[in-house]
């Protein structure tokens, strides 16, 4: 069976580091070109891959199968609508679009043109998460009352980078907080209300580097947070349920390995030191008992595993491009939310 070609648009870091590597390590996919401005960059990377100047160019190739799309979020929409209509499949990185309405638009183009459409959620796939999912699917935690997640960073100064620069689907929610979303949705579904305070916390900062959102379910509460500042950093999952606790410090290896030339197979690959298994914490007869939690393997690689099912074998793919409009309808929620100061609905 002939290999998925694949055009990948963008070679920045998110091209690099998160698609390229992953993509040439699946079986039945291979990277055919790359749609780059600097050939010299890839060239070190994909010596064997051909580099081109345009999307045009790359659509009227009709050996390529799927088109990925990594460049700067506000291409997405338009570049993700020429590649439908071109008759190419296509995986946006994460955050899929701007809007809501623009996500309802692709999703349509995609049904009319017969064609697969998903966005690279990777994090749904980070070892602490698969392990947090696996606790509360198991009920080891019982019926859940919070679960609180963070992505803080430390750091001071800003950046003169494209996320940083006042724009639209610039800043933190949109960057980090589209993977604490779309994990919440994963493990709650949709919630019925959105609350949020956002703020330009650094000195300098033209867009939100500062989120925290609160999605009521009933009376389970998701806490999602981020913050610019944070030097020590606290637990990355606090989930508390009627059962127990479980707290979990660290963040997933895999971005880490992939930044060092990393890549699935390889010796520790997506596995978490042993200093920083989470704790659960459950009451036994009575009495309480602290134990460790080891973290499951984290394993990027299944998105274009996925990809590869669903272009070759009919299965779904690994994310559904529905599931990341709700959540860019949540980021939406959150901007009204944190201006009018109130909870919001989300129907």
């Amino acid at each position: 069976m002939s290999k998925v070609k694949v055009g990948l648009v963008g070679f920045g870091l998110s091209g690099q580091v998160f698609h390229a590597p992953l993509i040439q390590s699946v079986e039945g996919m291979e990277i055919a070109k790359v749609v780059s401005s600097n050939p010299e960059k890839v060239g070190q990377y994909l010596p064997d891959t051909e580099v081109i100047a345009s999307l045009a160019e790359l659509l009227a190739d009709e050996s390529i199968d799927l088109v990925v799309i990594t460049s700067p979020n506000q291409t997405h929409y338009t570049f993700a609508k020429q590649a439908l209509l071109a008759g190419k499949h296509v995986v946006v990185e994460k955050p899929f679009v701007i809007s809501s309405e623009e996500a309802d638009d692709l999703i349509e183009t995609a049904r009319q043109q017969d064609k697969l459409l998903s966005v690279y959620q990777n994090r749904r796939w980070d070892n602490d998460f698969l392990t947090v999912k696996g606790l509360i699917e198991a009920g080891e935690l019982g019926e859940i009352a919070s679960y609180e997640a963070h992505y803080d960073r430390y750091r001071p100064e800003v950046s003169n980078r494209w996320r940083e620069t006042a724009g639209p689907g610039s800043g933190m929610l949109y960057d980090l907080g589209s993977h604490l979303i779309d994990q919440a949705l994963n493990l709650f579904g949709k919630p019925e209300t959105v609350y949020a305070d956002l703020m330009a916390q650094r000195a300098g900062s033209e867009v939100t580097d500062y989120f925290h959102l609160i999605l009521s379910y009933g009376t389970t509460r998701v806490i999602l947070h981020s913050g610019s500042l944070v030097l020590q950093h606290g637990p990355k999952f606090q989930v508390h349920g009627s059962k127990g606790s479980f707290i979990k410090y660290g963040l997933d290896s895999q971005e880490d390995m992939l930044r060092k030339g990393g890549l699935p197979g390889q010796p520790e690959w997506g596995m978490d030191r042993e200093e920083r298994y989470g704790e659960l914490t459950v009451t036994v007869d009575g009495k309480t008992e602290t134990g460790k939690v080891k973290t499951l393997q984290g394993s990027y690689e299944r998105f274009y595993e996925g990809m590869v099912q669903a272009i070759t074998a009919n299965k779904p793919v690994p994310v559904a491009a529905e599931d990341a409009r709700n959540t860019i309808k949540i980021i939406e929620l959150a901007i009204q939310s944190s201006e009018e100061k109130k909870a919001l609905s989300f129907q």
